[in-house]
């Protein structure tokens, strides 16, 4: 068993890669949309916030029908991997226009609920004391997946942005299919027998579960915000200090280091705890947003950008660790709906951060508004304190 264990997670990790390049397969392309398309210049906003009410309407679907609980997880990221793959495709149709674009990018949200969360309940059922360190691997794997549509796109020739999404759908249904043949169902799933329509609010009546989920959802008010926001500081940074900045490279590099904290966490929790490393991790990240608005107007670029390598990686570092505490303190039987309800408040969560953030943009042009991502980290550091006994 334990061989076996040890090749499936590289598999549980490879699927959820392929399978998350979907996510920002349409903004590595973004440009070519409008270009193509005639789209307004804010259809940028308007695709990715698609993307993300999909999701939370997949993750909330999902939910509620306890989908990851009653059937096998493997064939439900199995589905969600082809059907997300096909919409990706659907970009490429020469009729699309605003409302056909936005339709289809929600539609592969809706269906990426069942690719992230599910991987993430998939190694919940392989993995038990180590489930940190897993966790690190497939959260990291996200990270890459997530920022690998921008790295492609400076990889295929200009003229070519079509097979970004090819490649991408390629990628996706690769990821499924590996996962359904060869990740059968895990050792330690409990699989729930009836529909439960209450389950997913029932959840959070556990006292260390709702600590655990309060959190995450503070790191989320951080991460995507933070995400989002790279390159615009960049760009600020270039023009008033008049450097010449790499910045999409820059970005990709600051984002991905991610991947790599995430599995470093995980590898230190199993010396120092869980919940003591994502506490360390969160309360970090806190710290950064505080002192940002000093660091971001340094005369050093060198200043800068090791400060924002710094920043992309403990931004990210506690997700794994504090979705390993999500799933520690849930229900046996709900986990996999305990996870995907956490998943979908957590990206709502991320919605009105990054809108707020955008809305200061626009009244300020100084970098104290990145104080306001502590808010967050504030707010989970003060929920995991609270309970001292919580599964770690």
């Amino acid at each position: 068993m334990f061989k076996k264990i040890n090749i499936i997670l590289p598999i549980i990790v490879i699927a959820q890669f392929c399978c998350t390049t979907l996510w920002f397969a349409g903004n590595g392309v973004i440009y070519d949309l409008i270009d193509n398309f005639n789209l307004n210049s804010n259809a940028l906003g308007l695709l990715t916030s698609a993307v993300q009410f999909g999701f939370i309407a997949g993750t909330l679907t999902f939910a509620i029908l306890t989908i990851a609980d009653r059937f096998s997880p493997s064939k439900v990221f199995f589905i969600s991997a082809l059907l997300g793959a096909f919409l990706n495709l659907g970009i490429l149709w020469e009729g699309n226009n605003l409302i056909s674009l936005l339709s289809i990018r929600f539609l592969t949200g809706f269906f990426l609920a069942g690719i992230y969360p599910v991987g993430i309940k998939i190694a919940v059922d392989y993995f038990e004391k180590s489930l940190g360190t897993a966790l690190g691997f497939l959260v990291g794997a996200l990270v890459l997946g997530t920022a690998f549509p921008h790295l492609l796109k400076d990889l295929v020739n200009f003229n070519e942005w079509r097979n970004v999404l090819i490649i991408t759908s390629i990628l996706a249904t690769f990821g499924g299919f590996i996962m359904l043949l060869f990740v059968p169902d895990g050792p330690f799933r409990k699989p729930s027998q009836k529909i439960n329509v209450l389950a997913f609010l029932k959840v959070f009546n556990h006292k260390k579960f709702r600590s655990a989920a309060f959190g995450y959802f503070g790191h989320m008010w951080e991460l995507y915000a933070f995400w989002t926001f790279v390159p615009v500081i960049l760009t600020k940074y270039s023009i008033e200090q008049q450097k010449t900045l790499n910045i999409p490279f820059l970005s990709f590099i600051i984002i991905g280091i991610g991947s790599l904290a995430c599995i470093s966490s995980g590898y230190i929790s199993n010396s120092i705890g869980v919940k003591r490393t994502a506490f360390a991790s969160l309360f970090l990240s806190c710290l950064c947003c505080i002192v940002s608005p000093f660091i971001l107007t340094s005369d050093y670029e060198i200043v800068l950008i090791v400060f924002l390598l710094f920043w992309g990686m403990v931004v990210v570092s506690d997700s794994p660790l504090l979705s390993t505490l999500v799933a520690q303190n849930a229900p046996l039987q709900l986990k996999g709906t305990a996870i995907t309800i956490v998943n979908c408040i957590g990206f709502a969560i991320t919605i009105i951060s990054i809108q707020l953030l955008n809305s200061l943009t626009n009244l300020s042009d100084s970098n104290i508004i990145y104080m306001i991502l502590s808010i967050g980290p504030i707010l989970g550091l003060i929920s995991l304190r609270k309970r001292k006994k919580m599964i770690t």
